[in-house]
């Protein structure tokens, strides 16, 4: 069990690119026995019911939250079950000793939308941080809980930390896209959301470097994502994460970002970590993986990375 987090220079990290064996795919007999039940949780924000998930070890010495990308929700993103291979980030998390929630954004997996039908960045930071008041209630001898963000997840894990530095212990950036230099425009959303369906191949767009991940796992995943969300949830006023800014995030930060990924440039990455106003900081590059690191063949030094990360700001041994 690894629980100690050496802080790397980030020149260093990013030459390790080149320099690191791709490490084999996970298998079933990777892990310990049996992972803590999956579990599901009610928390209201606002008085609208969020859908929480759970894996809980007995022997929990840190907390950490996750949140989904764009399209699909917790369960495929970070619970993915495929059969003779061990996939599942909140299983991996959990048998190192981290009590692992995974939240649902409203509209995603089994958290229904609001009223207005609309997601939008200020509202998903908001209920980040009515999750994280929960969780401090729930786990109140432990130290605050840290948060995983991926992809549009990692942009609300950047601006809950930077509004509410006071209820997480740290922040990981994964597939962080917003550029620090780009300001997004004001968009130009129509009056009623298109709930559009979402389809095959764009569960499948992620997985884009050949022999990162097994078809078999992909196959699972496509399934998985298109029974949990059927419908593409709508968001708007993305330039509320003009908000952002790296010299305002001033909580311990880990940056993690896979060697390929279209979405998430090293020169982004680059920008970000450079800005940050704290000297606890971070990067990692994950070689020879994408965009779904933590699911394709880099899965062992994701966990590695981020469960030493957790498990140092919260407070682990």
């Amino acid at each position: 069990m690894v629980r100690s987090f050496a802080v790397v220079p980030f020149v260093a990290l990013v030459a390790m690119v080149g320099a690191c064996a791709p490490a084999p795919l996970p298998s079933a007999d990777d892990g310990p026995g049996e992972p803590p039940a999956l579990e599901s949780h009610v928390v209201e924000s606002d008085g609208h019911p969020l859908t929480v998930w759970s894996r809980v070890p007995d022997d929990a010495g840190a907390v950490v939250l996750l949140l989904h990308g764009r399209t699909w929700s917790s369960l495929p993103d970070f619970d993915l079950q495929v059969t003779g291979e061990s996939l599942s980030l909140m299983e991996a998390l959990a048998a190192d000793g981290i009590a692992t929630y995974a939240l649902d954004a409203r509209g995603y997996g089994a958290t229904p939308r609001d009223s207005t039908g609309w997601l939008e960045p200020d509202r998903m930071a908001a209920d980040v941080a009515r999750v994280l008041e929960w969780l401090g209630e729930r786990h109140p001898d432990g130290a605050r809980p840290a948060v995983l963000g991926w992809s549009f997840g990692s942009t609300t894990a950047h601006l809950a930390a930077q509004r509410h530095p006071e209820l997480l212990s740290g922040v990981a950036l994964y597939g962080y896209w917003k550029d620090p230099a780009v300001t997004l425009p004001a968009d130009g959303s129509p009056e009623a959301p298109p709930r559009n369906p979402t389809t095959d191949e764009a569960a499948r767009s992620d997985f884009i470097t050949p022999g990162s991940i097994s078809e078999r796992a992909v196959d699972a995943f496509a399934a998985a994502a298109l029974e949990a969300d059927p419908v593409r949830v709508d968001i708007r006023r993305a330039d509320q994460f003009n908000a952002l800014s790296p010299d305002s995030l001033r909580v311990p930060t880990l940056i993690l970002q896979g060697e390929f990924d279209p979405i998430a440039p090293t020169g982004t990455q680059a920008r970000l970590f450079e800005g940050l106003h704290t000297g606890h900081k971070a990067w990692v590059v994950l070689p020879g993986c994408d965009h779904a690191a933590h699911m394709e063949r880099c899965m062992p030094r994701f966990v590695r990375a981020l469960s030493g990360f957790v498990h140092e700001v919260g407070g682990g041994s």
